[in-house]
This record gives C-alpha cells, sequence and structure tokens, in this order.
C-alpha cells in the first residue's frame, strides 16, 4: 500500500467518524463493575470496537504467518537433513557392495546417528556386522528396527534370516509365522518356513505349507517344481508312516504317488519295502522287477539281491537275471550286477564271463574293475588282480595319492593353484593331509649299526 493510498483511507475513515458522530451524539454508559463504568459517545465506542478489531485480526494474521514461516523452515530443514543422510547411506551402501566394509561401516553409523529412524540404515548396517563376522550385532540392530516398524517386512525378512543364520532356527520359524500372521499367502515367508520344517524332518509340517505354497503358486512359473516338491514331501510322510508302523497308509500314498509320477523311484522302492513288512514278499518282488524294467535303476536290483540272500534263494535270483538278460541281453547294468551276484556265489568263470561283457563295451568304472579285480583274485591271478584294484583305485606307475580342496571337497589327480569348482585358490592338499598331521606321532628310535643286516637274515 503506498503513503499516498495509506494517507487517503485515513480521511475516508475520519469523514465516516464526524458523519457518524453527528447522527449519534448521545453519550453511552458501559459498566465492568458494579462501581466501575466509563460514559462515552457512540461514534466512539463504535470506532474503538472497529479499531480493537482490526489490531486482533492483523495479530492474528501475523501469528499465523509467523507460524507458516516457521513450519516451511522447520520442515526444509528436515528436507536438508533427510538429503544428506540419504546422501551419507547412499554412499555407504555403495562402499558396502563394492567391498569397502571398513568406509561403509563408518557412513552407515553416521547416517544412523543422524537419523536413527531410518528403517534401511539399520538393515545395511546389519549387513556390514554380518559380513564382519559379528551377527549378534547386526541382529541387535534388526531387532531395534523392529522396534520402530513392527509391520516392516524386509526387517522381518532379513530378522529371520540372520536368525538362520545363528542356527537359531525356533527364533526364525517365529519370525516367518509373523510375517504370515501379516501376510498369509506371502510364498517366499512359505518357502522358507517349509524348508525349515525340512531341515528338522517335520515333514508333515512341511508338508501342509507346501499345498498352500502350490495353491498361491497358480500361473507361476515354478508351478511344476512346486508340484514335484509336493510329491517328495508326501513321500517322506509316508515313508515315516511306514517307519512308525502304519503300513497300510504307508502303502496307499506309495500308490498314490507312483499313479501321479510313474517314474518317482523312492515312491516304488518304499512300496517293495511296505510289502515286506507285511510278509508279503512275492508282491514286493513284483514292485522291484516291474520298477527294474520300467526305470532300469540299479536300486532295484540291489533290493532284490538283497531279498532272495537274505531268504537263502539265490537260485530265484539267478533265474530272474537269466530271463532279463533273455530280453535285455544289451542291459550292462543288468550284467555288472549278475557278475555280482555269481561272485558273491563262488561262480568265478560265470562272473568273470558277465564282468567282461560289460568291460569288452568300453565301461570304465571302480566299480567293474573292483569286481574285476576280486574275480581274479579268487582265481588266484595276482598280477591282473592287482592291475585290476589299481584301475578301481586309480592309481598308476607314478602312484600319484591325489589333492582335496578343503574347503568345498573337490578332488583332483594333480595339484591345482585354485580350485575349479569353489574357486578358491591355495586349498588344494593331499587327500587325507587332515587325518596324516592329527594323528598321535610315536616314538621314533634310531637304526643302529648291523640291526638292519640282523632283520634281512631273519
Amino acid at each position: 500500500m503506498t503513503l499516498l493510498s495509506f494517507l487517503l483511507l485515513i480521511i475516508l475513515f475520519l469523514a465516516f467518524f464526524i458523519y457518524f458522530s453527528g447522527l449519534n451524539p448521545q453519550d453511552i454508559t458501559i459498566f465492568f463493575f458494579p462501581n466501575h463504568s466509563f460514559t462515552y459517545s457512540v461514534a466512539i465506542v463504535v470506532v474503538g470496537c472497529v479499531l480493537l478489531g482490526l489490531v486482533l485480526g492483523y495479530a492474528a494474521h501475523l501469528f499465523g504467518a509467523i507460524g507458516y514461516l516457521m513450519k516451511n523452515w522447520r520442515r526444509e530443514r528436515a528436507e536438508k537433513k533427510s538429503r544428506e543422510v540419504a546422501a551419507i547411506y547412499r554412499d555407504g551402501v555403495g562402499r558396502l557392495l563394492s567391498g569397502d566394509i571398513k568406509k561403509a561401516h563408518s557412513l552407515l553409523q553416521k547416517a544412523l546417528d543422524r537419523d536413527p529412524s531410518k528403517i534401511d540404515t539399520y538393515i545395511a548396517m546389519a549387513n556390514v556386522y554380518l559380513q564382519e563376522g559379528e551377527p549378534q550385532e547386526g541382529l541387535n540392530l534388526l531387532l531395534k528396527a523392529k522396534s520402530i516398524e513392527p509391520e516392516s517386512l524386509e526387517v522381518l525378512f532379513k530378522l529371520a534370516a540372520t536368525y538362520e543364520e545363528l542356527k537359531r532356527d525356533e527364533d526364525a520359524l517365529e519370525t516367518y509365522q509373523a510375517i504370515l500372521s501379516r501376510e498369509s499367502n506371502n510364498r517366499k515367508a512359505m518357502r522358507s518356513l517349509r524348508d525349515l520344517h525340512i531341515q528338522h524332518d517335520r515333514w508333515r509340517e512341511a508338508l501342509d505349507l507346501q499345498k498352500k505354497i502350490l495353491k498361491a503358486s497358480t500361473g507361476s512359473k515354478r508351478l511344476d517344481e512346486e508340484k514335484q516338491r509336493l510329491l517328495s514331501l508326501r513321500y517322506e510322510v509316508a515313508h515315516a508312516d511306514l517307519a512308525q508302523g502304519d503300513v497300510d497308509q504307508a502303502k496307499s500314498e506309495f500308490k498314490d504317488i507312483i499313479k501321479a509320477a510313474p517314474d518317482f523311484v523312492p515312491a516304488r522302492v518304499s512300496l517293495g519295502d511296505a510289502y515286506c513288512a507285511q510278509n508279503r514278499s512275492e508282491e514286493a518282488v513284483q514292485v522291484w522287477q516291474e520298477g527294474y524294467r520300467k526305470l532300469g535303476k540299479s536300486v532295484f536290483l540291489s533290493r532284490l539281491e538283497k531279498f532272495y540272500m537274505e531268504a537263502e534263494d539265490p537260485a530265484t535270483l539267478l533265474s530272474f537275471f537269466r530271463n532279463a538278460l533273455m530280453d535285455r541281453g544289451d542291459d550292462l547294468m543288468l550284467r555288472l550286477f549278475f557278475g555280482k551276484l555269481y561272485l558273491r556265489l563262488e561262480m568265478v568263470d560265470e562272473a568273470l564271463e558277465q564282468l567282461h561283457a560289460v568291460e569288452s563295451a568300453g565301461v570304465e568304472s571302480p566299480q567293474l574293475h573292483l569286481l574285476l579285480a576280486e574275480a581274479q583274485r579268487r582265481r588266484d591271478r595276482i598280477d591282473e588282480s592287482i592291475q585290476e584294484y589299481k584301475k578301481a583305485l586309480g592309481v598308476n606307475n607314478n602312484l600319484r595319492l591325489g589333492y582335496t580342496c578343503e574347503v568345498c571337497g573337490a578332488e583332483s589327480d594333480e595339484w591345482v593353484s585354485r580350485c575349479p569348482r569353489c574357486g578358491t585358490w591355495g586349498s588344494c592338499s593331499l587327500s587325507g593331509r587332515q587325518l596324516i598331521r592329527s594323528a598321535p606321532s610315536t616314538d621314533l628310535r634310531e637304526i643302529h649299526h648291523g640291526e638292519r643286516a640282523e632283520w634281512s637274515r631273519a
């Protein structure tokens, strides 16, 4: 407002006051208390009230304006602090990802000190502690983050993973259950909880969860994988029933699994075991024979061999092998087990015939050479037996002892600077080195002159 406008406003106000006073020349008395009052003209009272209202209104406006300015100042200050903390946090996370753990620790701790309410910083700092080998410190930070935001799924998942790393599986289980209480169809939580149950052989609980996972995975790319996992868990529950003596229930479940997945080997093997538990040996034999005919897995031949040898009825087993070879003469696995059976029965020539047939097909396996070595030994062909034992053990004229990775257990004939499986440098050592180094030392004594000659005469 310009000065001229202000003066014009004052002139108009004075003119209005004079005009209003002329129309209202009378006085008015106002009492504040019984004995206290004041008397003024009506015009003065009205004008005074107007001016008082203007002053109060302006004061209210001024107070609101100051409050608005303070609010903006605090907001801008908080935003500036938030930007600074975010920049420190990003820098710390970048250092963490680049492997500079010490610098990441410093930056993230600074961010945490400046803003103790930022959940992402707690999670990143927990990762730092985990990489520094201090999982308990990381766990403490995650528990604090949980107290700040109890509903944060990110915090709960990280907390559960940390519990698992600390081998506190029951706490991890409770945390996954807490997630599911918030999101009942959270597949990640259900899978993690299922895997925990599997680790502790709680097959029924794992199966119940797997059914929910399968229901929630409709249309998912992992649907076939989840269906296969469901069959596996159904088998484990049935196998537990069999171990507990509930044979009929287990047998019924094995049959349903075979019907749903004819190539599921464990169900066929255990179905035969269930029949054996009921002394129904013919049905057991039929299941195993059919399993081998359809799937060609050696476990069925092992089951048949064990059953007939324990029943002291090798003749029936020999008859089975002969008949099977008439239909499947090119089945080398069948011949290998047939040769093994002959060897157990001391029918060495027949065993060598079957084993040589396998060898002539170009098969090179330690099991085959071991059987051939034993057959040659029983024929007193020591040189041939030694050669086969060498092949079975992988021994050559250089007498290489072999090397093993101390990290992942990968084996190699020659020493390598870096393990080809796990990528660790300098982990390749002589196989069995720890056993040799940890063996108790014995007292060694000096061989005296002439003692060696006495040994040779002895």
